[in-house]
């Protein structure tokens, strides 16, 4: 249909309004309880689905010690529905040592008391399943602590039948490490054990200990352990730290280049201990002997890929390895561009045939979003923050939130070096500050503590704007960041362009990232404005005849056939397309 005479109202109305407040003119509120997904129970949901990681310690406290749990995470679980979230990531609960938190895991088929029991993970699976909402659980495939039994009956003699779950060496004739690898996390990636007089080797740090995925019973232990939690509910696995599974077994050095990391260590490309050919076997032979037994259950794969050719190679040779290998790099960019972004994701378009997209701008390891680039004039950290989350919720693919990124959380990052948290932090200070400033409490409301618990101090500290930046004051102001998620993710959920194809348009454009969304017989257009400058684009220039219906807005305007974007803009609209 033509643009309707109450469309045309609404856009004489915005345009007597601030740029930034045209969204609220044009739309109608979001439900405030998303309906469930139609797709829920069918092997592909997580294709119109969208994923939300929890870091358990930061999320919700519900026994006011200062540490969050699995119980303040089912206290919420309306919440989550509300915001139309078909599944939860949550980082590690198993018991652990803490060394990196959590991700350091002595036992695989338990829970660390300070965030609950088994029972509780029941609970949230049950109380989560009545909601729509499914639980992927984080499984540490690369390593354990050093406190895992498994480590423990392996360093007690060379004999030990648990010896070979790891990777020992001898020294060097000078006593030396076996070769010249370096953890990640700083110094050595091996440590001598001065019972059994050899080393045993650590991608990240020495409480951290690599298993030896050649030995068939480690093998065997990991997918027993995967199919523990399987049984009881879980719908699948984020798999951390995929890409070192395996190592080279001559142990050939690495190669250094010129400088040195946070640590001071010599730059070295990693090329011998990371993205072993015999990964991508393993992966599959998980997907094949356990997850593919449970209907709908799916793998999502920490993979750090230098580009979209890399990356399909995670979907395997018949799509029989990850769902979800998630497409990082997007993350690692100094900055977004819109040339940058139409590269990588026209890369993954044209690359991941037959397989699933994935994207994520934040996470436990990185820059929240909002905090990561330059804010323009005129603009704000919740500019970034709609933008970054129209890009992620309009793409092709299944998005990956990070708690609090609707809300447009900023980092909170430790200004002195005695409260840092973070082990990285506190061996790379100053250069590397950690990542307490993106695992900070998440905010509720604008009590003590900002809701996180109403007992002891947390356990990092609430981000300074917590008052005004929360989920009871955002959902009251329709111009807030949260009701613009609300806005995207309805329109994700509803819309049926949004099921459909992507192809970018306007691919000249240095300014501003234009894309349609075509499916259902209707288009949608999306104008992202990610320069620091004023951009105007003809809608002729994007194969548009004319816009049926404005669908989000920020700082954005359509005038006489043109689309005026301030800086960090935001156009999402159907359209009626040239035929």
């Amino acid at each position: 249909m033509r643009v309707g005479r109450a469309v045309l109202l609404s856009v004489a109305v915005a345009a007597l309004l601030p740029v930034a407040a045209q969204a609220q003119a044009m739309l109608q509120p979001p439900p405030k309880a998303m309906p469930a997904n139609p797709t829920a129970d069918q092997n592909d949901w997580y294709k119109t689905g969208i994923i939300y990681e929890v870091y358990p310690r930061s999320f919700a406290d519900s026994n006011n010690d200062g540490i969050g749990d699995i119980e303040g995470i089912v206290k919420h679980l309306d919440y989550v529905q509300s915001l139309g979230i078909d599944a939860i990531w949550m980082t590690p609960m198993f018991p652990s040592p803490q060394a990196d938190f959590g991700y350091d895991v002595s036992d695989y088929d338990n829970v660390d008391p300070q965030f609950g029991t088994v029972a509780d993970v029941d609970q949230l699976v049950a109380q989560g399943k009545g909601r729509g909402v499914k639980v992927l659980l984080d499984l540490v495939v690369n390593h354990t602590s050093d406190q895992h039994p498994w480590f423990l009956q392996s360093k007690s003699s060379r004999t030990n039948p648990y010896r070979d779950f790891y990777i020992w060496r001898d020294p060097r004739a000078d006593g030396s490490p076996p070769n010249n690898w370096a953890s990640i996390f700083g110094g050595s990636a091996w440590t001598l054990d001065p019972k059994t007089k050899q080393y045993y080797y650590h991608f990240f740090y020495p409480q951290q200990p690599d298993l030896n995925w050649r030995n068939p019973k480690v093998e065997k232990a990991m997918f027993d352990a995967a199919e523990w939690w399987l049984k009881r509910g879980v719908y699948g696995y984020r798999l951390d730290a995929v890409d070192t599974m395996f190592e080279r077994t001559d142990l050939k050095d690495n190669t250094v280049y010129p400088g040195v990391d946070a640590f001071g260590v010599p730059n070295q490309d990693h090329v011998n201990n990371s993205k072993q050919p015999e990964v991508h076997t393993e992966l599959q032979r998980l997907r094949q002997m356990v997850i593919d037994k449970y209907p709908g259950r799916i793998l999502v794969g920490e993979t750090w890929t230098s580009d979209a050719s890399e990356l399909v190679q995670y979907y395997g040779p018949r799509n029989n390895e990850l769902q979800l290998p998630m497409f990082l790099n997007l993350i690692s960019l100094p900055a977004l561009t819109a040339p940058d972004l139409r590269q990588r994701i026209s890369g993954v378009e044209t690359n991941s045939v037959g397989g699933w997209p994935s994207f994520a701008l934040s996470n436990h390891d990185s820059r929240r979003a909002a905090s990561r680039y330059p804010v323009p004039p005129g603009a704000s950290t919740d500019d970034w923050a709609k933008i970054t989350g129209a890009l992620l919720l309009t793409l092709r693919g299944t998005p990956i939130l990070y708690y609090g990124e609707e809300l447009g959380m900023v980092n909170n990052d430790p200004q002195r070096i005695e409260d840092v948290q973070d082990v990285i932090g506190k061996k790379g200070w100053p250069k590397e500050k950690g990542r307490d400033g993106e695992r900070t409490p998440m905010q509720w409301d604008a009590s003590a503590n900002a809701g996180f618990n109403a007992g002891a101090r947390p356990w990092l500290p609430v981000a300074p704007d917590y008052k005004t930046r929360n989920v009871a004051a955002e959902s009251a102001d329709p111009n807030s960041v949260l009701g613009f998620y609300r806005t995207l993710i309805a329109l994700r959920r509803t819309h049926p362009a949004m099921a459909g194809d992507w192809k970018a348009v306007d691919t000249d454009d240095k300014q501003v990232l234009a894309y349609q969304r075509s499916g259902g017989g209707k288009t949608v257009l999306v104008l992202l404005n990610l320069d620091s400058k004023p951009a105007d684009v003809a809608l002729e220039k994007t194969d548009t005849v004319e816009v049926e219906r404005p669908l989000a807005i920020n700082r954005a305007l359509l005038i006489s056939g043109s689309v005026h974007l301030d800086p960090l803009g935001v156009y999402v609209a159907e359209i009626k397309p040239i035929p």
